[in-house]
């Protein structure tokens, strides 16, 4: 099967097509139009921003995308688009684009959800794939830490997943962003609050481990963030970059400690086969290297990571997401569906 991925959920325009079978899947062409030089000077994502560039850039790039994968629309057996959550601007470029080009050309179109796509990325790791039809691979655990999500789910088989925990408040990598907005740190933040905490003293800085031993699955990261502003508070008005570091370093131990933590007690309880790291966040090097000592303590449970490629918002995770469901569903579900699709910017997974 021949797949279309289409993905704007928030800044990044992007699409891919890929080919897929149940025993490989293979990337014909990716594209991502990046907006952070947009945004920038906002310090953020603006919305009205975001959609119009959506707008102006996804036509180019999908002949770009087909182009790169010798293919025409025509010869696309299907396409998925992601519908939501995300930004509703963002989202409805994605989502128009492709029911008109599912309308026109009488095209399946599958609807995605982002965060599914995250939880399949880790099956983009090579040899990997076959995992998704292997029962050996469930139950699953997945963690999904991303700008928006910090969520916990168990597994059963491919689009059969429950709810375990969520962040109460702050997203990881909005409690990120917030922290580098804090240090005054370029955007995006959370990339050089993590740049800068690889050259500090973790141990520097006691923050709080919010929740960590509570009797639920749950996160919160809010109370870590303001540890981190009343810290600021107390300390010299010129701050150094060895300090800058330290508090750097110690934010980011105690956010990981808590996301390893939890995910570690909801594979040991769940008697999960599997533990699966996506989102945007699972980009980070101690992130990866401390689940890695983690899940190492657990010799029957295997550990998939996203490709650091896979990590952001992308339209591969789309077009993977999509193949499962037209497997699990038929793809004869999605014929002329497109009528019947509509961005979503509160989807919930569960």
């Amino acid at each position: 099967m021949i797949i279309l991925g289409i993905e704007t959920s928030c800044d990044e325009t992007a699409l891919a097509v890929l080919r897929i079978n149940n025993r490989r899947c293979q990337v014909l062409s990716s594209n991502i139009s990046s907006q952070t030089a947009i945004h920038k000077k906002w310090g953020g994502v603006v919305p009205e921003l975001a959609a119009r560039r959506h707008t102006q850039v996804i036509i180019p790039l999908l002949k770009k995308t087909l182009a790169e994968a010798k293919t025409r629309l025509e010869k696309i057996d299907a396409l998925a688009v992601t519908v939501g959550p995300g930004l509703i601007t963002s989202l409805q470029v994605g989502v128009e684009t492709a029911k008109t080009v599912a309308w026109s050309l009488s095209k399946p179109l599958i609807p995605v959800n982002h965060i599914s796509g995250h939880i399949i990325s880790s099956f983009l790791t090579s040899g990997q794939w076959r995992g998704t039809r292997n029962k050996s691979t469930f139950p699953v655990v997945a963690l999904v830490v991303s700008g928006g999500h910090t969520e916990l789910y168990l597994i059963k088989n491919l689009g059969q997943q429950k709810l375990l925990g969520r962040t109460l408040d702050d997203a990881t990598g909005e409690a990120f962003d917030k922290v580098a907005k804090m240090l005054k740190l370029p955007y995006p933040g959370g990339p050089q609050v993590a740049k800068l905490a690889a050259c500090g003293n973790p141990t520097k800085f006691n923050f709080p481990r919010p929740m960590i031993n509570s009797n639920n699955l749950n996160f919160s990261f809010a109370g870590l963030k303001t540890a981190v502003l009343y810290t600021l508070k107390k300390l010299p008005g010129t701050k150094n970059e060895e300090l800058v570091a330290n508090i750097c370093a110690s934010f980011q131990q105690a956010a990981i400690d808590v996301l390893v933590k939890k995910t570690i007690k909801a594979a040991t309880t769940n008697k999960a086969k599997t533990i699966l790291l996506g989102g945007g966040v699972s980009a980070n090097k101690l992130l990866r290297s401390e689940f890695k000592k983690a899940s190492a303590n657990l010799p029957r449970v295997k550990l998939l990571i996203s490709p650091l490629e896979f990590t952001g918002d992308n339209a591969v995770m789309i077009a993977a997401a999509g193949y499962i469901e037209a497997k699990k569903s038929g793809l004869k579900v999605f014929k002329n569906s497109w009528s019947k699709i509509n961005a979503d910017a509160n989807w919930e997974l569960w």
